[in-house]
């Protein structure tokens, strides 16, 4: 597994990845949990303590890394350059000759509404646009895998809903993307597959329904008709609190979902009554409080 550290502190501990070709892989955690730390490995900034990192089965090359765009976490754009100059000399970094690159760089920039922009330079735009030029230098070449360290860190709805439509666009062409983030729900929305690490060790990965099949379902929604109050306390159920439309109710440890069905039932007509899929927010403080109550045990 990948290993790195700083001194005493230990970022990465054993990591072992497997990303499926042709995914949307989830390498999410909170911030400090070692995902920069494992992906600058990967791009070959870092250089791990221990550990391998393969593309296609095999060690990465000078050639293989030119098959990678990378959005790091700190945007870098060349401020006194303009928006399709700098996609320009980024693609020509990756091999493209000049011509091509301008050509998918005005591409890029109609793409991302910034056609008007590109004789301008980039200390002309604000922050969001800036990160639209990065997201286009980063597909500009058509890449084999993505890499997309936090993209969507600072953007509003409108240009969060563009860089989700274009990171499905690119997958669908074929792009495998490893897509880092701390927000759970962006990535609930985006990714087939997810790992989740936590303290520089993986704590879930899998697909998202398998990961979901680990974890129990232990609440269900339910509603009644306007007018109808949900009861305050039922049978089995140890938590009542309101979910959107409906009230979700946290079971007890053993608890029939019948009998909780028939108390509601006996109390007036029951509308929605369903198991509760949990959330990956959900999921990730589950398996966090779940390996730190294992680390105090074993320190114990």
């Amino acid at each position: 597994g990948l290993r790195k550290s700083y001194g005493d502190v230990h970022a990465v501990r054993e990591v072992n990845l497997s990303i499926p070709r042709g995914s949307i892989y989830g390498f999410l955690g909170p911030n400090g949990a070692g995902k920069t730390t494992t992906i600058r490995s990967i791009m070959n900034i870092l250089v791990p303590d221990g550990g391998q990192i393969l593309f296609d089965g095999q060690p990465l090359t000078r050639q293989r890394l030119d098959r990678i765009g990378y959005l790091p976490e700190e945007r870098g754009l060349y401020r006194k350059m303009t928006c399709l100059d700098q996609l320009v000399f980024l693609g020509q970094l990756k091999s493209l000759d000049r011509g091509d690159a301008r050509e998918r760089g005005r591409r890029w920039l109609e793409r991302v509404d910034l056609a008007a922009w590109a004789d301008r330079k980039v200390d002309a735009l604000s922050k969001g646009m800036q990160q639209k030029v990065q997201l286009a230098a980063t597909f500009l070449f058509d890449p084999d895998l993505v890499i997309l360290d936090e993209p969507f860190s600072g953007l509003d709805p409108l240009n969060v809903e563009i860089m989700r439509d274009i990171i499905r666009e690119q997958n669908d062409r074929g792009c495998t993307i490893i897509f880092s983030t701390h927000m759970l729900a962006q990535a609930e929305r985006l990714c087939d597959h997810i790992c989740l690490i936590e303290g520089g060790e993986v704590v879930v990965d899998g697909t998202i329904d398998r990961v979901r099949d680990r974890f129990p379902q232990d609440s269900v929604r339910a509603a009644y008709p306007d007018g109808v109050a949900m009861p305050q306390t039922l049978p089995g159920v140890t938590r009542i609190e309101r979910d959107e439309n409906a009230w979700r109710l946290t079971l007890a440890e053993g608890a029939d979902p019948q009998q909780v069905l028939d108390a509601l039932r006996a109390h007036g007509p029951v509308t929605l009554f369903a198991a509760h899929r949990p959330s990956l927010d959900e999921i990730f403080l589950t398996a966090v409080r779940q390996r730190r109550g294992a680390a105090k045990e074993a320190v114990r």
